[in-house]
């Protein structure tokens, strides 16, 4: 008689993460520092973002340098949780990603190529976050 090995979930115990969650994990971690130096670079000196007149969306760069430290240092918070693959931080991570998506794209005019290139990654991160298959084990 052939008995099939059923796996055991004990209570207290934190599963690693693993696959695009890890990925997503070290993504939005890399992310979320750069977007907190990019805010402190803006806080700090003015002067080192390209002035863009008559621009639609017209913000105090002090302002979007609060902004992208404020998103990046929750980013990262976030990322420790998607370390060892918490439900929360998946969702808190894409609602993140989603927001700072949104935040790049509104500093386009002031280094288009930087905010396009973290748009892009911030939309693998949610592509992660959003195809990893729960365990119902895990909860």
């Amino acid at each position: 008689m052939a008995t099939t090995a059923r796996p055991q979930h004990r209570e207290g115990t934190q599963t690693a993460a693993s696959g695009l969650t890890l990925f997503a994990g070290v993504m939005l971690f890399i992310s979320g520092i750069l977007d907190v130096f990019r805010g402190i670079m803006a806080i700090a000196e003015d002067d080192v973002y390209v002035s863009t007149p008559n621009y639609v969306f017209k913000f105090d760069l002090t302002s979007w340098g609060w902004i992208h430290m404020l998103f990046g240092a929750i980013a990262v918070i976030v990322s420790f949780g998607l370390f060892t693959a918490k439900t929360w931080a998946r969702v808190v991570g894409i609602g993140i990603a989603a927001l700072l998506i949104i935040a790049n794209f509104l500093s386009i005019p002031y280094y288009p190529v930087w905010s396009l290139t973290l748009i892009a990654l911030y939309a693998f991160i949610i592509w992660a976050l959003c195809v990893v298959r729960r365990d119902p084990l895990d909860e």
